[in-house]
């Protein structure tokens, strides 16, 4: 039985879930997922019966319980650090760990306008003026890490880090949603995508059988 349980919402729409399961896969340790389905009556009950603050993802690890994504991202880089979570320098680490945090706090127009929805397909090629000034900090904030640190590979400090993990829902929803993107932008997002844990984590989205319909992209009122 593996030591660790990863409590997570529905792999289509649950994106702070997606960074969970990402930043487990990057630590390297051996953890069993548990799915709760999001939006039905049960879930409250389900969640608060594992999680402290009462969503997902939680990691339980042993009598220890983390409910942040970040908290969960420290938690295991604290316990791994063989798996080199973050960029080895102290100027590329404080970069990616400010990035991190930028995408924990931030970024609304795109949260709140496209939600997660990776079987959705839209497109939007005038999105409205908080998102369009996202997606402007997005380019800038990629191409920064790219240019300064990002050299030896395609992710933003060249090799797969927690960085790349934080922004794995941000490059899904610029898919889902068609959004306009600069090209290095578009280069970035594409590596993100085609990542095998990305990949992994899409395809069991696709195959899920719940659909929230207000989360859904074609829905959404743009």
């Amino acid at each position: 039985m593996a030591s660790f349980i990863l409590h997570i919402g529905n792999k289509n729409y649950s994106s702070w879930s997606f960074r969970g399961w990402l930043a487990c896969r990057l630590a390297g340790i051996d953890f069993e997922e548990r799915l709760i389905p999001l939006d039905r009556p049960e879930t409250a009950a389900a969640i608060a019966a594992v999680s402290p603050n009462k969503r997902v993802p939680c990691l339980e690890h042993g009598s220890v319980r983390v409910w942040d994504t970040l908290a969960i991202a420290e938690y295991l880089n604290e316990l791994r650090p063989d798996a080199a979570m973050w960029p080895e320098s102290p100027a590329a680490r404080a970069m990616a760990r400010s990035l991190a945090a930028e995408m924990h706090s931030g970024f609304m127009g795109i949260r709140n306008r496209c939600p997660m929805d990776i079987r959705g397909s839209v497109s939007v090629p005038n999105p409205p003026v908080e998102v369009a000034a996202d997606l402007a900090r997005l380019d800038a904030a990629w191409a920064t890490a790219r240019t300064t640190f990002g050299a030896a590979g395609p992710y933003l400090f060249g090799r797969w880090t927690l960085a790349d993990v934080f922004f794995a829902p941000a490059a899904s929803r610029c898919r889902t949603y068609g959004l306009p993107l600069g090209a290095a932008a578009a280069a970035y997002v594409e590596a993100v995508l085609s990542h095998a844990d990305v990949e992994a984590w899409s395809a069991a989205a696709l195959k899920e059988p719940w659909r929230i319909p207000h989360e859904d992209a074609a829905e959404q009122p743009f």
